[in-house]
Order: C-alpha cells, then sequence, then structure tokens
C-alpha cells in the first residue's frame, strides 16, 4: 500500500528539530510520495535540500503563495520564471488567492494568479490552487482561464456541495485533508456524492492537522487519518482509498 501526500510543506521551520524523524514516521506509515509547495523565494534553498535529502520520495512544486504577493510580486514572479528555466518542477504551486489577511492586495494576487496559470500551461504542468475566502474571486479567474490546458488540484478543499462541482467543472482534483475529519468541517457530510475519482489526500503539514491530532503540530504521517474517514465516507477499505487517491495523484502530477 501507498499513500500519497499532495501537499505538504515539509521544509517549514516548524520540522528542523525533527525533520529527519518525522519522515521516518511518515515513509514507516506507507506514505512515500511527497508533493511539497513552493511559498516564495526565500523558501528555495530549504526545498531543494529536502529534495536531495530525499529523491525518491519529493517531488517539488514552483510558485508564489498568495499570502505572499505583496508590492514586489513581479520580482518574484521573476524568480518562479527564473527556476523553471534551471529546471523542471511537477506543478505550478501553490497559487491563488487568500483574503482572509489582507485584503489590499486582491488586485496582485488576481495578476499573480493568472499568470501562474498561464505559466502552468505553456509548460503542461498542472496547477495547485490556495483558497481562502476567496471562492467567488477565484472562480472568475478560472472561468477566465478554461480551456482543456487547464488542470489541477483545489488543494485544501473546504467549500459546499456546489463549490465542489465547480471546482470539479474546471478539471480539478479536491485536495481532502484533516478539515474532514473536524465536527464542524462540513465536507464529510456530502463528500460522498463527489466521485473518488476526483479526491486526492493531503496534510498541509504543519498546518490543519487532523483529528485527533487537532491544534498540535501537522506531520505527513497523519495522512492515513484522513484516509481512514474516507474509507467511512466512501465506504472502501484503506487500502482502496490509498490505491484511488494515489492513482488521482498520477494522473494530476504524471509520476
Amino acid at each position: 500500500m501507498i499513500i500519497t501526500d499532495t501537499h505538504t510543506h515539509l521544509y517549514s521551520e516548524q520540522f528542523d528539530g525533527d525533520r529527519q524523524a518525522m519522515m521516518k514516521r511518515a515513509l514507516d506509515a506507507n506514505v512515500k510520495r511527497f508533493f511539497v509547495p513552493a511559498i516564495d523565494s526565500t523558501y528555495a534553498e530549504a526545498m531543494y535540500q529536502l529534495e536531495a535529502d530525499y529523491p525518491e520520495h519529493v517531488f517539488l512544486m514552483m510558485g508564489l503563495h498568495p499570502t505572499h504577493v505583496k508590492e514586489n510580486y513581479l520580482e518574484e514572479l521573476a524568480f518562479v520564471e527564473e527556476q523553471f528555466k534551471k529546471r523542471d518542477f511537477y506543478a505550478v504551486g501553490e497559487i491563488g488567492i487568500d483574503l482572509y489577511w489582507d485584503k489590499k492586495f486582491l488586485t496582485y494576487q488576481q495578476d499573480a494568479f493568472k499568470k501562474q496559470i498561464q505559466l502552468a500551461k505553456s509548460k503542461g504542468l498542472p496547477i495547485v490552487i490556495h483558497c481562502r475566502e476567496a471562492f467567488d474571486e477565484i472562480f472568475e479567474v478560472l472561468e477566465d482561464e478554461k480551456d482543456d490546458q487547464l488542470f489541477g488540484i483545489f488543494h485544501c478543499f473546504t467549500g459546499n456541495i456546489e463549490q465542489a462541482q465547480r471546482a470539479v467543472s474546471y478539471n480539478m482534483k479536491l485536495g481532502i485533508g484533516g478539515v474532514v475529519t473536524f465536527k464542524n468541517g462540513k465536507i464529510d457530510q456530502f463528500l460522498n456524492e463527489i466521485d473518488l475519482q476526483h479526491v486526492v489526500l493531503e496534510t498541509d503539514a504543519p498546518y490543519l492537522s487532523p483529528t485527533p491530532y487537532r491544534g498540535k503540530r501537522n506531520e505527513s504521517s497523519y495522512v492515513i487519518n484522513v484516509a481512514n474517514k474516507l474509507t467511512e465516507i466512501y465506504g472502501k477499505s484503506i487500502e482502496e482509498i490509498a490505491q484511488i487517491t494515489t492513482e488521482n495523484s498520477k494522473d494530476v502530477f504524471s509520476i
């Protein structure tokens, strides 16, 4: 059985004290594939070191996270493009719009999102979307960019059934993580109406730990708790959940 964590920030400073032990726990739990999103240029060196330490298991994305879109975002986008000239990545991510912390950079975020979608299309790559309090704004951009080249993952999906169906209509898989285990998470109430072929597993470690670790640091081994919740929702074995969601990740990332 192989489990895939399609979204995990393994280079986070929160793992600096025990990264090797944390990775061993994940690998021992059959989590063998880790897809790692970018945030901004300041994290690139740590990402590359992580890949060098775990070359058979770690697969990197490159992009500019919406919460790091500031006045210098064009410089950061230039850095992203420069990295693509130097090497290959498995996705453009994580990208999108976040209006939870600050709304004053919305127009910059929209521009950065569009430019990075177009970069992904030019490379034939998926996008990995970050959306927080911005479903309407995200869908507006996706509607403009909708075509056969648009595909990817709607990371940390927390919307309703209508938003889930709309995300899927744009060739997006739903990234399902710890929120599905929360009593007030709500997505567990309708997820079985979404075919499992549209679902991938994730942790978003070190954030959004699943029950029973809620409020503590998340790590990739905890994706098993997400998978176990999906066995309840879909009425399938853990082996089936692992196999299907890993195959779905292969459809997205082509590896």
